[in-house]
């Protein structure tokens, strides 16, 4: 699912590299942090269903400069450029998705977190998710059942999978877990009532999202990017 953003940047004026012949277990693009710090905070870009780590990447140089950006590549192939966490099919009406697949995604994750960390001497208390759509969905996934791992993730348009609620930390180990919600009104792929679910649910567990509401489709406004940085700030 690409991104419409009124402002692109191209990625060739940006301090990037593609590290296709990295080690980690996932493909990724980095910006390095614009601010030189010994451990820097980080934050890692997880894009939706068929698309790529250039997607999100398209806006890096607009987050704030204290951070490494780390875009990764989703690892299943979904044929061209395209790539999924896990297959959904969405002929239904609601999403349908292979749960199997997903806790595989949400493992190599993991395991990435942990090679970045190791890779770049990042701040381990800085780490925070950013996904859309079906990466906004790990990154719910991850953030809920691992907080030790990271310190916030940022939702947009994505859902909580129902079925993550059983695997989830204890209320106590949520309670630092900082989280930001985006989602459009007029969103026909995963409806807004999956963001305002997921809002009133958190609270239950002791986490106060930042919620935001757009009128807008399945798309990443201006808006929303700009709510986006002054979270990350």
């Amino acid at each position: 699912m690409k991104i419409l953003i009124a402002t692109i940047l191209f990625l060739t004026s940006m301090t990037a590299i593609i590290n296709a012949s990295d080690t980690t277990v996932l493909k990724y693009l980095v910006r390095e942090p614009k601010i030189k710090t010994a451990h820097p905070p980080v934050l890692i870009l997880l894009h939706g269903v068929g698309s790529n780590e250039e997607d999100l990447f398209s806006f890096a140089n607009q987050l704030p400069d204290k951070y490494l950006i780390i875009s990764a590549r989703a690892p299943i192939s979904l044929g061209g450029n395209s790539f999924a966490w896990y297959q959904v099919d969405f002929s239904t009406g609601k999403p349908v998705f292979n749960f199997q697949q997903e806790e595989e995604s949400r493992t190599i994750l993991i395991k990435f977190i942990s090679q970045i960390k190791e890779k770049y001497s990042v701040n381990s208390n800085e780490i925070y998710l950013c996904g859309f759509s079906q990466g906004a969905i790990m990154s719910y996934s991850i953030g809920l059942t691992r907080p030790d791992l990271v310190k916030g993730i940022a939702v947009m348009s994505g859902r909580l999978l129902e079925e993550i609620k059983p695997l989830m930390a204890s209320k106590d180990k949520l309670q630092s877990l900082k989280v930001f919600i985006s989602h459009g009104t007029n969103d026909n792929t995963l409806p807004i009532q999956y963001a305002r679910d997921a809002n009133v649910f958190l609270k239950t567990v002791n986490i106060n999202p930042t919620y935001k509401e757009y009128q807008e489709e399945h798309t990443i406004s201006n808006a929303m990017l700009a709510d986006l940085i002054n979270w990350l700030k």
